[in-house]
């Protein structure tokens, strides 16, 4: 099976020796810090260098097991039964799953190559609605799963809005890293420190099985969180995140990071151009970077049916109105981060087959 579903490096991009090395060190260097309990705020070392690289105090930061850990943490303190949370359109499936759980009336607003469009929540949130959300769900660079990114003139809009309106931006950023053209843009917890709750992880630049992920927010708000985590579970872990600690501050995530960074371009053009080739149909915008590409097939294409005509023949993808309320039945997810080259080209002209089939 070729599996373009999963967003996950595959293992000959993943720094396994770099990682042994930084947990012997974590044990050798601290050896009391790494094996205890611990607080619910996270290894101390590792929240002080996350604090160190968004320029804020540690205080303002909460290390999770697992950025889904700090999505689910900020969800159960913001949002309640009944309250409206806006959410790009397309977006990640169990966002979807956690809020609507939650009992949260959700809003989706569609997404651009450059972006939610803002135009249209302004038109949204205008004076005449009753709309007025506690939050919206924001994937700003190599959006999962379209691949686009939020381009600074609406980071702007957005922030500008959120402060019209008072309602809380949770920047979900776990692709930042990996960006293989283009300019980076200022995070939008950068331009207004008070008006975000930023979330990264360590799964898409160290290794998925680490599962350190975190929050940056307002200090009232993280210690907020802070209690809730203590409450479900004492404490992350501490032996994970002193890994990670030692990966990042040995310089050992810069290289792991630009290994990571190649492969993705080099396996994101390939697919680009398998599917110019084989399934010229297909609708795309190449990502600037991550780990996703959001393909669109031709009106009255049934996405369910080429995922049952692919499956036998040995190629899988995920369907796009997974990331959807309704709708997205011709879309899909097409993931290339853990495929080589040589498989995304076998792995397209097997799609191609599908398509032909249907």
């Amino acid at each position: 099976m070729i599996s373009f579903a999963r967003g996950a490096p595959s293992l000959d991009i993943i720094d396994v020796d770099g990682l042994s090395a930084a947990a012997a060190r974590a044990f050798a260097s601290d050896p009391a810090g790494t094996t205890a309990y611990g607080t619910s705020v996270g290894y101390p070392r590792l929240r002080a260098w996350i604090a160190d690289q968004h320029g804020v105090e540690p205080e303002r930061v909460l290390v999770t097991n697992g950025s889904m850990q700090a999505d689910a943490f900020l969800f159960e303190q913001l949002v309640h039964a009944g309250d409206e949370v806006v959410v790009e359109r397309p977006t990640y499936d169990r966002t979807l799953l956690s809020l609507r759980a939650r009992g949260a009336r959700v809003h989706a607003v569609s997404l651009a190559d450059d972006g939610i469009d803002t135009d249209a929540l302004a038109e949204l949130l205008g004076a005449a609605s009753p709309i007025r959300p506690k939050l919206a769900h924001i994937i700003p660079n190599f959006q999962n799963p379209a691949g686009y990114t939020l381009s600074l003139a609406k980071r702007r809009s957005l922030l500008e809005l959120a402060a019209e309106h008072d309602f809380v931006v949770f920047e979900d950023d776990p692709y930042v890293a990996l960006r293989f053209s283009g300019e980076p843009l200022p995070t939008m917890l950068s331009l207004d420190p008070e008006r975000v709750v930023y979330a990264s992880s360590f799964s898409k630049t160290v290794c998925p099985g680490i599962r350190v992920g975190y929050l940056v927010g307002p200090v009232e708000l993280i210690q907020q969180i802070a209690q809730l985590a203590t409450n479900t579970y004492i404490s992350p872990s501490m032996v994970s995140q002193a890994i990670v600690y030692e990966f990042c501050a040995s310089g050992a995530v810069e290289r792991s990071v630009e290994t990571v960074r190649a492969a993705l371009s080099e396996r994101a053009s390939r697919l680009a151009s398998a599917l110019r080739r084989e399934l010229p149909e297909a609708e795309f915008t190449p990502p600037e970077g991550g780990y996703f590409m959001w393909v669109t097939l031709p009106e009255g294409t049934d996405a369910s049916r080429l995922l049952s005509a692919a499956d036998e023949r040995g190629v899988t993808f995920v369907k796009g109105s997974d990331f959807l309320l309704e709708g997205g039945e011709n879309t899909l997810r097409m993931a290339y981060s853990g495929v080589t080259p040589e498989q995304i080209d076998e792995g397209v002209m097997r799609l191609a087959a599908a398509y032909r089939a249907l």
